[in-house]
């Protein structure tokens, strides 16, 4: 009984066995079971030509303040990160030092001033004297010469003047740039020496501001053909801040190709007016060289790899599939531009793919695709 019982499991398992195999072998064959499978309309619309990259955010100016007299800082007049404006306060030095020269200069220049001016009288007074001979010329020379002196000395005492009240004024350290302010360096009552090496600040201009970023060298001459044809059109994006993208424009290409790395330095100026871009920041970069009218594109996801390329499962009216080599020219953001293989409308498979060869019979699941046919 028990034997009897062994065999017949034997024989279902055999059965189950070779059903199996036969329905493998029959949806090989394109038998009659359709496999489930998603599809995609091959389509024609205008996709950029571009390349991708990353790139470094730097500042289209930045100038590290430093004072150019000596003093205490009396009051610093922003804060840390601040944007500031061209010729805003920053800080304030103790000016009292300052000051007591430029009026010890300016009473200087007023005492020789009149002794100039008393000088000339002399000179012209002594001139009818000298032309009677009441005195001689050597006296009359000496005169002449003594207000030349003083001439000379009121022109000092102007210098001394000047040079005093331009000290006063650099006790008001103003920013040179219009930029966003980094930390500062000193506290209010801290002494500072003129033109200290350690900046008080540093300012950083980012309006605009620049992306620099590396291309190979084999994009060169594309290039620099789209730059003849016109502007070429730069994307950054922020990992993270796909929706914050900014657009600019590439306005530098270096003189020379680096050797050591096979790729040539750029530089694209953005606009930055809501501040996405910081300097030293890595971005993503997209150089729109131009865009092709109509290209042929369909679902990067179609597409399949073996050993003899790229292919496509394309859906023909009898919805059995035929694998198609396609040549891929480019892939955009999940879409993939076809330069050869396929045919605006067709429908290719975009899922289900292992288990179709060519010849099997498909069910199309997203049939709506092929609304509008």
């Amino acid at each position: 009984m028990k034997i009897r019982y062994l065999a017949l499991i034997i024989i279902v398992i055999f059965i189950t066995n070779y059903c199996s195999k036969s329905n493998d072998l029959m949806n090989k064959r394109g038998g009659m079971k359709e496999v489930p499978v998603l599809v995609a309309r091959v389509v024609q619309k205008s996709m950029p030509i571009q390349i991708k990259t990353i790139g470094l955010v730097e500042a289209s100016l930045s100038v590290s303040v430093k004072s150019q007299v000596s003093g205490e800082i009396k009051k610093i007049h922003f804060k840390e990160g601040d944007e500031v404006r061209e010729g805003s306060l920053l800080f304030s030095i103790d000016s009292e030092p300052y000051e007591a020269v430029l009026k010890k200069a300016q009473a200087t220049l007023a005492k020789d001033r009149v002794l100039e001016a008393k000088a000339r009288e002399d000179v012209e007074r002594y001139a009818d004297l000298a032309k009677k001979e009441y005195i001689t010329k050597e006296q009359y020379n000496q005169i002449v010469s003594n207000a030349e002196s003083l001439k000379e000395i009121v022109k000092a005492d102007e210098a001394m003047v000047q040079s005093a009240q331009i000290d006063l004024d650099r006790c008001r350290i103003k920013a040179p740039i219009s930029g966003i302010t980094g930390e500062i360096k000193i506290k209010e009552g801290n002494l500072i020496r003129a033109n200290d090496d350690k900046p008080l600040v540093v300012i950083n201009k980012i309006h605009p501001v620049y992306v620099k970023f590396s291309l190979p060298e084999k994009e060169l001459v594309n290039l620099m053909k789209y730059m003849k044809l016109g502007e070429i059109r730069v994307e950054s994006v922020v990992p993270g801040y796909e929706d914050r993208k900014q657009t600019g424009k590439l306005f530098f290409i270096d003189n020379a190709v680096d050797s050591t790395t096979g790729t040539i330095q750029a530089k694209a100026i953005f606009d930055n007016k809501e501040n996405v871009l910081w300097p030293g920041q890595y971005v993503d970069v997209i150089v729109i060289l131009a865009i092709e009218p109509n290209a042929l594109v369909i679902p990067s996801q179609a597409v399949q790899t073996s050993q003899d390329g790229d292919f496509v499962f394309v859906v023909n009216g009898n919805n059995a599939v035929e694998a198609r080599k396609v040549n891929i020219s480019r892939e955009i953001g999940g879409e993939v531009v076809i330069a050869e293989g396929v045919k605006v409308n067709e429908i290719v498979v975009t899922d289900g793919q292992m288990q179709l060869v060519p010849g099997s019979k498909v069910k199309i699941k997203n049939a709506e695709v092929l609304k509008g046919e």
